[in-house]
């Protein structure tokens, strides 16, 4: 009775934490996580350790409630069996498919929950699956490895390609490469191996190869990829002027692209001459597609291309929000684990949001709700919600049939206040004036400054 009223004050005053902790039970339960890890494993094994263990440690650093793998360690090293020195060994050894997997599984879990709950965002292009594709270079790590010291060079520990289902707004797949160098067109088949027929995909023009738009083809999907230069192009129709958007005039024309063999694929171009130049300098951009007019005419395409914010957006949270990219961990193993479970940690966050948008509207949410507070209330309250609430508190949510969860969530919800979370707006940034001042000097004394400018003031 005394813990049910806890739990109730707990949805209460922080009914943001209270999803998330429920929504963590759910998508990483670890009898299905170990269960994942025993089915996909090819090298590793459980002697002591379990994987469940490693991902929910790794969880506490991703989304900062530790600072560190060592202290998080630290922090529950009395309910793990081995030395610090065996966990650190299963981290730098988890295999890449693992990763890929456990992704996939938090958001098959978190599909279900949004559905129930009716937090989709607006479809993109209604009546076609959208799927938004991009690249991720993890960021340099620290210069900790033997093979790593006195490198002038940035060590990269790897390269992950992320595909967004953007009205779940759930990360859906992850595709790990240990090598940092590697390219996206090196991933073609396992990008393929994702496209199931009548989705649309969106991409950069890293994407734009004979290979990918051939294949999306053939599996009776569709593209909306921007035009790389490189692309062979041996014909093209006359450019019609077909409206414009926002960002400048739309016009079309269809092109001939060449394939292997002699054959030739069919595409519609969309060129957006804009009325401002890109950040590299571009006036206009290209964009292919094999959607048909009838289904998108030009200005629908090239609004669907700009739609690649959002996943560009969800990179910027993994970096705000979470730490997705642990520079400690040098190896290339460790790195995409950290990031793979930083994405897990972002899907259970959209799921958060996919609770609000069912209550208060997808627009609201969408426009003034901040998902970094909401992930800042959450590392500031899980803490004291782990010490008050027995672990047996949660257990439930783990086996929990995704209406039921749906319907709690979104009794949880409505004691949300938006206000605490709403969304601040920044200006224009304010030019940086060169520093030509005070060249002689190693550094100054700012109150001293100060004292003297209030002078002048006066």
């Amino acid at each position: 009775m005394i813990l049910s009223e806890i739990f109730e004050r707990f949805v209460k005053r922080s009914p943001a934490s209270v999803m998330a902790r429920a929504l963590m039970e759910h998508a990483l339960a670890p009898d299905a996580v170990d269960a994942l890890f025993a089915e996909h494993t090819e090298r590793q094994y459980t002697r002591e350790l379990l994987f469940s263990s490693v991902v929910n440690l790794m969880a506490m650093v991703v989304t900062k409630v530790q600072p560190s793998i060592h202290a998080a360690f630290q922090a529950v090293k009395k309910d793990l069996p081995v030395s610090v020195v065996a966990l650190y060994n299963k981290i730098n050894r988890t295999e890449a498919g693992i990763v890929r997997v456990l992704v996939r599984h938090t958001a098959e879990r978190l599909a279900k929950v949004i559905a129930a709950m009716g937090g989709m965002m607006p479809s993109l292009l209604p009546g076609f699956p959208v799927r938004i594709i991009d690249g991720n270079h993890l960021a340099a790590t620290e210069r900790r490895l033997e093979v790593l010291r006195g490198s002038i060079a940035g060590p990269l520990p790897g390269h992950a390609l992320v595909v967004l289902d953007p009205e779940l707004m759930l990360a859906t797949h992850m595709i790990p490469c240990e090598d940092g160098h590697a390219q996206e067109r090196s991933l073609t088949d396992q990008i393929l191996g994702l496209v199931v027929a009548g989705e649309v995909w969106i991409a950069d023009r890293n994407f734009c190869t004979i290979a990918l738009l051939t294949g999306i083809d053939q599996r009776q999907a569709f593209y909306v990829v921007r035009q790389h230069a490189n692309l062979p192009i041996v014909s093209a129709g006359s450019m019609r002027k077909r409206g414009r958007t926002d960002t400048g005039e739309v016009w079309e024309q269809s092109v001939t692209i060449a394939r292997a063999g002699g054959e030739r694929l069919q595409a519609r171009r969309i060129v957006i001459k804009l009325d401002t130049p890109t950040r590299d300098g571009d006036t206009e951009m290209a964009i292919l597609t094999n959607l048909s007019a009838n289904v998108a005419d030009a200005p629908v395409v090239a609004s669907l291309y700009r739609k690649r914010w959002t996943l560009e957006t969800m990179f910027q949270s993994l970096t705000r929000m979470l730490q997705g990219e642990i520079a400690a961990l040098g190896y290339p193993k460790a790195a995409l684990l950290g990031f793979g479970v930083a994405l897990a940690a972002f899907n259970i966050m959209s799921t958060v949001e996919a609770a609000l948008r069912a209550n208060f509207g997808a627009e609201n949410v969408q426009e003034n709700v901040s998902g970094y507070y909401i992930a800042n209330e959450i590392r500031g309250t899980l803490p004291g919600m782990t010490i008050v609430l027995d672990p047996e508190t949660w257990e439930s949510y783990q086996t929990m049939p995704p209406k039921a969860l749906a319907r709690e969530m979104l009794r949880w919800s409505k004691h949300v206040d938006l206000a605490t979370f709403k969304k601040h707006r920044r200006g224009p940034k304010t030019p940086v004036p060169k520093r030509t001042r005070f060249p002689d000097k190693t550094h100054v004394s700012t109150a001293r400054l100060l004292a003297e400018s209030r002078k002048r003031s006066r």
